[in-house]
């Protein structure tokens, strides 16, 4: 991809491509000021003002765009992607207004993962200019943000194992000069026994480890952000048919976007105490794996049953979530690839939110509406509880009825998040299993712009 920094530029007045946006209702009124050729070229194009629709129209020496949008008035996030990924290399103007929130999706229509390709295309920048460059550097934060989601994730297992999600939040320690603690072996085994249990049958170079981050005034609010680090999971003893493993590369999902959210707060300079857990395993196979059957200790103190190892990332969240209770944190977010059943519920493009407060709530979803990052509530039913249910411990890691799968996944979270606390857990896909407009098929961010939207609301009371 073109260096994300040149995408966005400041409108000098330099030459551009113009760019002009109509809706569907409003085109028969924007044809009749055209002159004859450039009818022509929308007739040709069978150009109809659909959002996604466009047309190259001569203009003057050159030519322009004409493309489709449902509200000119009004852009969203990813109205111009398509225009980003198809138009020729070159710089372009909107005209008759600022492209605003299209921004973001004009960076990120232009994104490629191509690490492994030997021979990579590169066609070249298409550079949108804006007469806003004062909110230049959040948005390109931002869609930096997203990116790093995106090649956390689609890098294979074997070259983004624990120890790479280790490198990763080193990078973030050397950048803002955040503590960076890492637990692993016999102290892990101590300090972290389900995050131990997980990953002890992985290799010794995808050994499992306990990743912290904490930066910011230690006088300001506490906030506490954890991600699920399964950087493979092939189900352990419960293992999973082939075709349930061939994307369980994304089940670190959780962790690039507690990683990304990290980096944007550090990076805006957001006044918080930012605590951030990493629990990073492994779900492999041998014989020293964890079995159906055993019953684990935690953290906390609560024995667990092991219902299924495929349910393996709750028990690590549990390590995470009760450590990051222990710094008594204004707010808790955990993100987390947990459960199909969240898929089943609300499909691969709304994370599944889960939260104690309403407020907290309904913040969140208000932020996703307004980032274009929508996410969908679902319930803590306190009568779910009772799946949960173990004969021979305090709890069973994978419920026993068969019915409301993350919301049970979910509440045994809450079991290890300390009572009081408002906390907020994100059941995310991670992945775009369909390419959409500035968002390919692949590794994605779901619910990460919009929890720094929120953050940014709670703790600077303005957003720009």
């Amino acid at each position: 991809m073109s260096d994300k920094n040149a995408l966005i530029q400041p409108d000098r007045g330099q030459k551009a491509v113009s760019i002009h946006l109509v809706e569907k209702d409003g085109l028969e009124k924007f044809v009749k000021g055209l002159s004859v050729p450039q009818r022509a070229a929308i007739a040709a194009n069978r150009f109809t003002g659909g959002a996604g629709d466009y047309a190259i129209i001569p203009e003057g020496d050159g030519w322009a765009v004409v493309a489709g949008v449902a509200d000119p008035s009004s852009l969203s996030s990813w109205c111009l992607a398509k225009l980003a990924e198809k138009l020729p290399a070159g710089t372009y103007r909107r005209t008759g207004g600022e492209p605003g929130a299209a921004m973001l999706g004009w960076i990120l229509g232009q994104y490629g993962f191509d690490r492994y390709l030997s021979d990579p295309e590169d066609e070249g920048p298409r550079v949108l200019l804006t007469g806003e460059p004062k909110g230049i550097d959040a948005l390109v934060a931002e869609a930096e943000a997203v990116m790093l989601v995106r090649d956390l994730v689609n890098t294979p297992a074997e070259d983004m194992g624990p120890a790479q999600l280790e490198a990763e939040a080193e990078n973030l320690h050397k950048a803002f000069r955040a503590e960076i603690r890492v637990t692993r072996g016999d102290m892990l085994e101590r300090e972290f026994p389900m995050v131990h249990a997980v990953g002890r049958a992985a290799a010794r170079s995808h050994a499992p480890r306990m990743i912290e981050l904490e930066w910011g005034d230690p006088r300001h609010p506490r906030v506490a952000i954890v991600g699920k680090g399964v950087c493979f999971d092939s189900g352990g003893l419960d293992i999973k048919p082939s075709a349930g493993m061939l994307l369980m590369k994304k089940d670190m999902g959780g962790a690039a976007h507690a990683l990304a959210l990290a980096r944007l707060v550090m990076g805006a300079n957001l006044p918080v105490r930012l605590h951030v857990l990493v629990p990073a395993v492994e779900n492999a196979i041998a014989g020293n794996a964890f079995r159906p059957g055993d019953v684990l200790r935690s953290r906390a103190g609560i024995s667990v049953e092991i219902g299924n190892t495929d349910a393996e990332g709750r028990l690590i969240l549990g390590d995470a979530l009760t450590r990051a209770g222990e710094g008594k944190p204004e707010l808790v977010i955990d993100f987390a690839t947990l459960t199909g059943a969240a898929r089943v519920a609300v499909g691969p493009d709304l994370p599944a939110l889960f939260t104690r407060e309403d407020a907290t709530a309904d913040a969140l979803l208000a932020a996703g509406k307004a980032v274009d990052d929508p996410c969908w509530r679902l319930p803590l039913h306190e009568g779910y509880r009772e799946y949960l249910k173990s004969d021979i411990a305090d709890i069973n890691n994978a419920g026993s009825s068969g019915f409301a799968g993350a919301s049970t996944a979910a509440l045994f979270l809450d079991r290890f998040v300390p009572k009081g606390l408002d906390w907020a857990h994100f059941d995310t896909f991670a992945w775009r299993p369909v390419a959409k407009p500035g968002r390919p098929k692949g590794g994605d961010a779901l619910g990460l712009r919009a929890a720094w939207r929120m953050l940014k609301a709670r703790y600077v009371q303005a957003t720009p």
